[in-house]
């Protein structure tokens, strides 16, 4: 019982270093996030093409989902113009060999087809390891309700 607790506190020990900033694989990911947020802001295809899974499936908020080519459309035609992406939360987590969910909090400004909109999210998305590349393979994301007035 007294090994199954030492086991159980060191695991518990090493939890924020496999979700911290610091490890090689968040270091990645990170970047790799960074770079996906950059090039959908820019709207710039040739950056998109290269971080997305060619399996992407993004899911918006709105229920809308679309694949790796519709989303790149709706980018590249200005259907959807992203002014901003800014996290609140950007958590990492192993979930297999070469799969890393990344779960947080975002806050997006956004335009789709003309109409601004503001939007705070709670996200899931999901990266792969292909071609010995990070890519975007899928999000899912819901709408945070608005905050209580007191």
């Amino acid at each position: 019982m007294k090994a199954c607790l030492k086991l159980l506190l060191l695991l518990c020990a090493c939890t924020p270093v496999l979700r911290g900033g610091d490890d090689p694989i968040t270091a990645s990911l990170r970047a790799a996030d960074d770079e996906r947020v950059a090039a959908t802001i820019a709207a710039d295809p040739v950056r998109l093409a290269a971080i997305l899974s060619p399996e992407l499936h993004y899911a918006h908020s709105s229920g809308k989902v679309e694949t790796n080519a519709e989303f790149r459309e709706s980018h590249r035609s200005h259907r959807t113009v992203y002014k901003s992406i800014s996290y609140v939360q950007r958590n990492f987590l192993p979930a297999g060999p070469g799969v890393v969910l990344m779960t947080g909090r975002v806050l997006i400004e956004a335009s789709s087809q003309g109409n601004p909109t503001t939007l705070d999210l709670n996200f899931l998305a999901v990266w792969r390891e292909e071609g010995g590349r990070w890519k975007f393979l899928a999000w899912q994301s819901c709408k945070n309700p608005p905050a209580a007035a007191n």
